[in-house]
């Protein structure tokens, strides 16, 4: 494991993070996400952190946009990208947890995450059907998360809805 420096991206890493995510996914569409997300009115400035080299290098990426459960405001964690030769380093974990305690001292309570089921449970994250959420669309039931980041708050249960650029 490396010690990662994060940091909420700033407008110069703009190109290096679509460069991270493209690599990650292997194809445009997260990198173009990215950009349209940064346009969107869902868009939170300072959500978006990036895990840095220490040369400076941006390596890794986690975004939280605004989503809704219901009609419940909430957090979409999404995407989260490594470039591959940093990948399993620590570098997309740290870029979340720097994320998610960002959130957190805003005064965010719920954040959801379509993904991996071995990944994101180790951030706190759990099966959302549990708690009465869903999405409009068909996904592995053990592939939609969510995560209360103050337990006096429990999740609501809802349908989540996303920003407009996941076309969800």
């Amino acid at each position: 494991m490396t010690h990662w420096t994060t940091r909420p991206e700033t407008p110069d890493d703009i190109p290096a993070i679509h460069e991270v995510v493209l690599a990650a996914f292997g194809r445009p569409a997260e990198a173009d996400l990215v950009d349209a997300l940064r346009a969107d009115p869902a868009w939170i400035d300072g959500l978006s952190f990036v895990s840095v080299d220490a040369g400076g290098e941006v390596v890794g990426q986690a975004l939280l946009t605004r989503c809704h459960i219901g009609e419940t405001p909430a957090l979409c964690l999404a995407p989260c990208a490594v470039l591959p030769a940093h990948q399993r380093t620590g570098a997309g974990s740290a870029a979340v947890r720097a994320a998610l305690a960002a959130a957190k001292e805003r005064g965010e309570y719920y954040v959801t995450v379509l993904g991996h089921p071995a990944y994101y449970p180790r951030f706190g994250f759990t099966r959302a059907s549990t708690h009465g959420i869903g999405l409009s669309i068909d996904v592995p039931d053990e592939a939609l998360m969510a995560l209360t980041l103050d337990p006096s708050h429990p999740l609501p249960g809802g349908t989540i809805r996303y920003a407009a650029p996941f076309g969800i």
